[in-house]
């Protein structure tokens, strides 16, 4: 089965073409990240035109690539949730009318699922069950996966997720958005010894997360330097780089725990926050001391793309799910609502 999968939820355009046998035969992204700068964020009204603007062309390049035409398309994967909702509706329309003129079924899927799944589309794929750190903008979760649709949460963010926490602490050292990457980047010349910033809810048992804690002592750190006229540009990086060691311990901390809890030896990290190198690095030595290993997304399948949804579509479609006539778009959809493939009525 070629499946088309169709990402939507935020500020990047994705497109792929996805076949069961022969695997990821093509995929093309779009990111709007050069447009929200100036706004610091994301502007939805914004995301969503754009949105219009890039799908079709981006659906003609995939099938260019792929040396394919659309009555090679099989049936359509979208993502239906969770996300801005107008940006979900540009991607749930667009899927419902090219099945519509292909005559081929289509289905909504996660998007969390996706970056649940993308390890999948590695040639080293991790086994079920297995747990997994959903570390993103939007989200940071543990989760036990047992198999496809089955899935234990572990563990939450009670507040702001890491992502977000990244760009807010790029925002005081007035550093781009997105955050994540400018924090990493400044923090490689950061001294690790000047400052050492909490490692928020490891002094207690369990697997939940907060991270507001530490954005209030970033800022707090951060005033004093000022008012002390001593934020200088190796000052702004060791600040850096002592946010990201406590961001990345904090993670690597609960992650342990989630293993030992579940007894689980197999641990797929995703998101866009999953690209952070010192992460991965803390994460790979941390869970070689355990027998455990780490598996990882390519550094292009961490943010959103559409590769994931065309894999997360296809393994769906194939055991009869498919969307009834109405479209779906749910911006608030936990992933513990899901269930193993089953199909699907309007």
């Amino acid at each position: 089965m070629r499946v088309l999968g169709i990402e939507t939820s935020c500020d990047e355009t994705g497109i792929a073409l996805f076949d069961s046998e022969q695997g990821l035969l093509a995929d093309a992204l779009f990111s709007q990240v050069e447009m929200h700068i100036e706004h610091g964020g994301v502007v939805p009204e914004l995301a969503s035109r754009d949105h219009v603007r890039r799908l079709l062309p981006l659906v003609d390049q995939v099938l260019a690539e792929a040396d394919l035409s659309a009555r090679d398309v099989d049936a359509i994967a979208y993502t239906a949730g969770p996300g801005l909702v107008g940006a979900l509706m540009v991607g749930a329309a667009t899927a419902h009318g090219l099945a519509w003129a292909w005559q081929v079924p289509v289905l909504g899927v996660h998007h969390m699922e996706g970056h649940l799944l993308a390890p999948m589309l590695e040639e080293e794929r991790p086994e079920f069950p297995f747990a997994a750190l959903l570390v993103s903008g939007g989200h940071t979760q543990l989760v036990a996966v047992h198999a496809l649709g089955h899935y234990e949460l572990l563990g939450e963010s009670v507040d702001d997720a890491a992502g977000e926490a990244f760009d807010k602490a790029a925002r005081m050292l007035s550093l781009p958005y997105p955050g994540g990457p400018h924090i990493a980047r400044l923090a490689e010349q950061g001294n690790p010894d000047r400052f050492r910033f909490p490692r928020p809810m490891t002094d207690r048992p369990g697997l939940d997360f907060s991270f507001s804690g530490l954005k209030t002592h970033t800022l707090t750190t951060i005033r004093a330097l000022e008012a002390q006229n001593a934020l200088d540009d190796q000052t702004r990086a060791d600040v850096a780089r002592a946010f990201e060691d406590a961001v990345a311990d904090t993670l690597v901390i609960k992650c342990r725990r989630a293993l030992d809890q579940t007894g689980l030896k197999r641990l797929v990290v995703a998101g866009g926050v999953s690209a952070n190198q010192r992460l991965r690095q803390r994460l790979d030595a941390a869970l070689e001391k355990r027998g455990a290993r780490a598996f990882y997304p390519r550094g292009r399948f961490c943010t959103d793309n559409g590769a994931m949804i065309a894999y997360v579509g296809t393994q769906r479609l194939m055991a009869g799910e498919r969307d009834g006539q109405a479209m779906l778009a749910t911006p608030r959809w936990p992933l513990s609502e899901l269930t193993p493939p089953a199909r699907r009525q309007d």
